[in-house]
């Protein structure tokens, strides 16, 4: 069809038309595109630790027939291109090559990329063209993306009512981050979508602050929303949705199909009813394993809370088992001459309580690490704060609390053998360690393993790391082996 207008365009002095999208065929063209350009942007590889390494430009197009593509611009030619780029506006691309090398992650229905080469020409149109689209989704339900989970392939949309944003309900209208810390790269929504239960949807980075730009700028507090090119994936066996580079957010009546979902929302007044925060935000239960393997691949400024249910084999002895804690922040205080200092607060005259920090050796059925129990943890595993520990010690021995050293609590040691299901927070240190140590703010209940053998020893590369609130201890013992066989076969017994 391509050869049959431009040999009429010859014998007339007509120019070809445009190429369309579905016409487009592996390799070098010299043919004549002409599209919207929709979106672009940065192509990386990810690189843990780090901002990724810089590709290119990716492109979004579209084409008369209302065809979507996905174009690149290498790193090489980056600069001889990218001032010239618009969103919305109308290109005529001359001579590119078509590559079919892309295997994941697809953002179009066209699933050749069509890439500037060094012949090409890219100019853009000083007329609007009508004729092709100003936008195009691809919007799919809640079993779509229950189908195409962890596939790694087509990357759809996905629009639905908000029910929680960053855990707030929406009748008091949510507060968002706008620090430029490791909260602040991040929103999660529980998201309603018409035909699925309520869905945690994670932005990150541009679509996190894209999303609290538009959203603090509502005159209202926003109730539909739209995210372009989402990834779904299962964590602790349930369907999450991610957003990627490429990933666009729109609110209420941005774009046709969020005004269509919020026409729809006036009509069905009873799927807006408030929830209760509690029974929505749910903390994700995970596997030791699962929880690495979510540290290896996320970006490093996520904060997150996951599930985590394992046995307590062992507890680290000859480090002690709490710190010294400002009372307001929780963050662990330094000696001054004659005060104690909060580095946090700033406050030179800091109020010091007791906290826990105690190191549990612990395992589910395929994975060994070090729990650290922080806090409200320590309180959840012994029925008691940490200063109420030290107070008994004091009274029943006797002496200067600030010089007694008080040895861990026999409970911790009554506690070998014992089944939890953890609260693990994930922060940025677990992100730039090589070895694996999860924090545990809150123990939420005894739990079972299902029967499995524990691992024989500890796996390599998961002794303890420091934690953000207390530094490390540097070595120490385990429980002797005398309390441990006689604990073990209290178990057994």
């Amino acid at each position: 069809m391509a050869k049959m207008a431009k040999t009429t365009a010859i014998r007339t002095g007509e120019a070809s038309p445009p190429l369309l999208f579905r016409h487009v065929s592996p390799g070098p063209a010299d043919s004549t595109l002409k599209f919207r350009l929709l979106h672009f942007w940065e192509a990386r590889k990810n690189v843990k630790g780090g901002p990724g390494i810089l590709l290119g430009i990716e492109l979004l197009m579209i084409d008369a027939e209302g065809t979507l593509a996905q174009g690149f611009i290498g790193l090489n030619r980056r600069n001889q291109y990218e001032k010239e780029l618009k969103r919305g506006s109308i290109y005529t691309l001359t001579n590119f090559y078509a590559s079919n090398s892309k295997v994941m992650y697809h953002v179009a229905d066209q699933r050749l990329v069509i890439c500037i080469s060094h012949a090409s020409a890219l100019s853009k149109d000083e007329e609007d063209d009508e004729g092709i689209l100003t936008e195009r989704f691809r919007v799919r339900s809640f079993s779509e993306f229950e189908a195409n989970c962890d596939l790694r392939g087509d990357l759809h949309d996905v629009v639905g009512h908000l029910k929680l944003v960053d855990g707030q309900a929406l009748h008091e209208r949510p507060v968002l981050f706008t620090n430029d810390n490791a909260a602040s790269r991040k929103v999660m929504v529980h998201l309603q979508l018409k035909d699925g239960p309520v869905m945690n949807v994670y932005l990150w980075d541009e679509a996190a602050e894209s999303f609290r730009v538009k959203f603090d700028a509502s005159a209202s507090t926003p109730t539909v929303l739209l995210v372009t090119t989402v990834n779904p994936k299962r964590l602790g066996g349930k369907l999450c949705l991610s957003s990627m580079s490429s990933s666009r957010v729109f609110l209420d009546e941005e774009v046709d199909p969020s005004k269509e979902y919020l026409a729809w929302l006036a009509t069905n007044p009873s799927v807006t009813s408030l929830v209760n925060p509690v029974e929505v935000v749910k903390a994700e239960t995970l596997t030791i394993g699962e929880i690495a393997a979510f540290i290896k691949r996320q970006p490093p400024q996520v904060v997150a809370y996951f599930d985590c249910i394992a046995t307590i084999d062992d507890v680290k002895l000859g480090t002690e088992w709490y710190y010294i804690a400002c009372k307001d922040c929780q963050t662990k205080l330094n000696r001054g001459p004659t005060t104690l200092l909060c580095p946090k607060c700033g406050n030179e005259n800091a109020t010091a309580v007791a906290n826990y920090r105690v190191e549990l050796s612990v395992y589910d059925n395929d994975e060994q690490c070090m729990f650290i129990i922080l806090g409200d943890a320590g309180k959840d595993l012994t029925g008691m704060k940490a200063t109420e520990l030290i107070d008994a010690y004091v009274q029943e021995n006797g002496g200067d609390e600030a010089e007694i050293e008080v040895p861990l609590p026999q409970c911790f040691i009554d506690a070998i053998g014992q089944t939890k299901k953890f609260r693990i927070k994930v922060a940025h240190y677990n992100f730039t360690s090589t070895r694996l140590s999860l924090t545990a703010t809150k123990i939420v209940s005894a739990a079972e393993l299902p029967p499995k053998n524990p691992p024989l020893k500890m796996l390599p590369g998961t002794e303890v790391e420091n934690t953000e609130l207390a530094e490390g201890s540097g070595g120490g013992a385990s429980a002797t082996e005398e309390e441990k066989k006689a604990k073990r076969t209290k178990r057994s017994g």
